[in-house]
């Protein structure tokens, strides 16, 4: 089943986030053919859904890490598909390189 949406939890302020995995969840989102929500943790009426799906579905912990992505699926689903590295922003970057080109990602294309 194709996704419905993706969702990127992120900063504007976070290098990890913009514009680094905005740019990677734009790839995502056009090689899925859906639509991307992006849940800026700075905006309260992001932070809430964002919350609520890190909280839920994601990397959860008192201080949580951004980036984060979901599939948000027709069903009601959620899949956490995504945390970014507090590292060098260059981990975060290699590891998207490793997701797109994943057995997993090969699978949600198809």
């Amino acid at each position: 089943m194709k996704p419905l949406q993706i969702s990127l939890v992120y900063a504007t302020w976070c290098p990890h986030c913009d514009p680094l995995s905005v740019e990677e969840a734009k790839k995502m989102s056009k090689d899925l053919g859906v639509s991307l929500r992006l849940l800026d943790i700075d905006k309260p009426e992001d932070v809430k859904i964002g919350d609520s799906l890190v909280g839920r579905y994601g990397d959860d912990c008192e201080d949580y890490l951004i980036p984060q992505v979901f599939l948000e699926y027709p069903d009601g689903r959620v899949l956490h598909v995504f945390t970014g590295f507090s590292e060098d922003p260059e981990i975060t970057k290699r590891h998207w390189g490793d997701l797109f080109v994943s057995d997993f990602y090969k699978s949600l294309k198809s």
